[in-house]
């Protein structure tokens, strides 16, 4: 209670100052990441941990290795975030964590680090939706950016069309019925024997196939702006083993190409639907899957015809990252958001 009540204390102060310095930090899935953002805009400083090889061996994420490799990495990349600035952990104004949503035990580390600093250093700490700071990416990517505008967040466990109403504030759209489209993208790439993480290796395969060369099916949802992706990945399933057995299998790149193609069509359709529904003329993309080469092309040239401004965050800011959190946590303290040490991990936190 005397934490809590000396934050909320010094946060005038923090409102009247030109300049306001937030170390973030991330620890939701398999990137240790920490950042320093002044402002909610500007990135200083950006150190990520990858925990690519750890995983590779057993084709996905661990959660137990990830933990580990939490603990093992966060002091070091804290340091690393601080060093490339300059600046003491005296120097910085408030701390900020991403406490949902993600694995349990990954959440956990991040989020007891940080407030044992808090604590230690009396400092204010700022909790963070980690699928909020996806969208905040943005902002880093292009101060200009202001609400209101729409959102497509799409990654490895998230498919979903926000409408950004102010700062922290946000409306759903539309969302996907089962499973979301970096999920379905993994899926695919198992199909086709791609190396983990195989989103990103089938968005590479892609490059060099033919995109029609597989018909798959478009599915029909019961929201309007609703995404499915099980029966896609079913179908896609059921045709390549098909074609294996026949000994007549399409070049993996054209297969590749023609399912990414089915999910990115998808996800263009119905976010063009909403936006010229809710009359917004600002989109943007966030999540992991913003980095896909071709949903970043057809979402920019879709919202050239339609004269929508289409934002995306830059490539290194399409991952988990430190810095997005730092960004979202900005606005959060600019509203007198501040967790109290009784703060723990939520892994199914809603940002709704």
């Amino acid at each position: 209670m005397i934490y809590i009540q000396q934050m909320k204390d010094r946060l005038d102060a923090l409102k009247a100052q030109r300049a306001v310095r937030i170390l973030a930090l991330e620890t939701s899935c398999d990137e240790t990441a920490a950042a320093v953002v002044e402002n909610g805009r500007v990135i200083l400083s950006n150190a990520v941990y990858s925990q690519i090889d750890l995983h590779a061996l057993y084709g996905g994420v661990v959660p137990e290795i990830a933990s580990r490799a939490h603990v093992e990495k966060v002091s070091q990349v804290v340091d690393a975030a601080l060093d490339e600035t300059g600046l003491s952990l005296d120097d910085v104004d408030a701390l900020a964590v991403t406490c949902g949503p993600g694995l349990v035990g990954a959440l956990l580390i991040g989020v007891s680090y940080m407030k044992g600093l808090a604590y230690a250093l009396a400092k204010p700490l700022v909790p963070v939706h980690h699928i909020e700071g996806h969208i905040c990416a943005n902002y880093l990517t292009f101060p200009e950016l202001t609400p209101p505008f729409l959102c497509l967040a799409v990654s490895g466990g998230h498919s979903h069309l926000f409408a950004v109403e102010d700062y922290g504030r946000y409306r759903l759209i539309g969302c996907t019925q089962d499973d979301a489209a970096g999920e379905a993208f993994d899926k695919a790439a198992r199909v086709l024997n791609l190396p983990y993480p195989g989103g990103p290796r089938l968005d590479r395969l892609a490059e060099e196939g033919n995109d029609r060369a597989l018909r798959l099916p478009r599915a029909h949802t019961d929201g309007t702006y609703d995404f499915t992706f099980s029966g896609l990945k079913t179908a896609f399933l059921n045709a390549v083993n098909q074609q294996r057995m026949s000994g007549q299998a399409m070049p993996p790149a054209d297969l590749a190409a023609s399912f990414r193609r089915a999910v990115c069509d998808q996800l263009t359709e119905k976010t063009l639907l909403a936006l010229r529904d809710t009359g917004y003329r600002k989109l943007a993309l966030a999540g992991g899957v913003s980095a896909n080469h071709r949903l970043r092309a057809q979402l920019s040239e879709a919202c050239m015809r339609e004269g929508v401004t289409f934002y995306c965050p830059r490539l290194d800011l399409c991952g988990d990252n430190g810095a997005m959190i730092g960004s979202a946590a900005y606005y959060r303290l600019m509203r007198g958001e501040i967790a109290d040490l009784t703060l723990n991990a939520q892994p199914n936190y809603s940002l709704i």
